[in-house]
């Protein structure tokens, strides 16, 4: 796709971050824009900004856990505009870090609930009536550097498993179209609000302060992470680079491209082909 003007975008988790970033690039280029979050207030505060840069918006309240709201949003979206060009699924969360045992089982159904399902629910209900309006289209995952990594929390596992899902969604759809392309954007540290996700976790997935068990060395790695999102790329950059990738019909989208060459991604493939060996 090269062209954006007047066409339509959807965008999960749009209400910050990358989110919001996208939505910005999106107004710039003149396209549609349906932004949709689980928080109402930060949504159509939102909303009024891309407004007052004369966007066309609209608004949604998405939970996207919840195979109902995401849902529904396919369905205002379609009755609005009647078609998707590019669909942004892009929410996500990161809980407390703990040992994976550790770990209580609402901790398990949020995050994979939101970074997975969440994805999984974009695809089911958006996929089919992109492929039946018969245009140029493009989807794209939001997943992580951490997605391609030797995998070391809750978050991390759930990445991998975008990376996995939009592998096959690409293999899925190449047969059947050439109108529809596949992307799963892998950032590095982006300024977001994603490290303070547990100030949104739902009352359906609280956990009980008694079972929660902390590590110091993990709260103090976390505070580190904090402070490169706080001194990372902006949400903007990141959408200028989405942007060019889908341009280019890139499937690995990195926010720095020097990340190929980094170790840990290294280490990893190493190991797995020295096993193979």
């Amino acid at each position: 796709m090269k062209e954006f003007q007047g066409k339509v975008a959807v965008i999960t988790g749009a209400a910050s971050g990358i989110g919001f970033g996208l939505a910005k690039k999106c107004v710039n280029e003149g396209m549609k824009v349906v932004i949709s979050d689980v928080l109402e207030g930060e949504l159509k505060q939102k909303e009024q900004e891309l407004k007052e840069m004369n966007g066309d918006v609209l608004s949604i309240t998405t939970d996207v856990s919840n195979a109902s709201d995401v849902e529904r949003l396919a369905q205002e979206t379609f009755a609005t505009y009647n078609e998707v060009n590019l669909l942004f699924n892009n929410a996500g969360v990161s809980p407390e870090r703990t040992l994976l045992w550790e770990h209580t089982l609402q901790d398990w159904e949020w995050i994979l609930n939101v970074n997975l399902w969440g994805v999984i629910y974009g695809i089911k209900y958006f996929v089919p009536k992109m492929l039946q309006q018969d245009t140029e289209a493009h989807i794209i995952n939001t997943a992580s550097i951490m997605g391609l990594m030797r995998a070391g929390d809750l978050y991390s596992i759930t990445k991998h498993a975008v990376v996995a899902v939009s592998e096959a969604l690409m293999s899925h759809l190449a047969p059947k179209t050439k109108l529809i392309n596949v992307s799963v954007l892998c950032p590095s540290f982006v300024q977001s609000k994603i490290l303070e996700s547990e100030n949104i976790r739902p009352k359906s997935f609280e956990n009980d302060p008694y079972e929660i068990i902390s590590h110091p060395e993990m709260e103090q790695n976390r505070n580190w992470m904090r402070q490169q999102n706080a001194s990372g790329m902006s949400p903007e950059e990141c959408a200028e680079i989405t942007f060019d990738a889908i341009k280019n019909e890139e499937f690995y989208i990195f926010t720095d491209k020097s990340v190929a060459s980094i170790n840990p991604i290294k280490q990893r493939f190493r190991k797995i082909f020295k096993t193979l060996k």
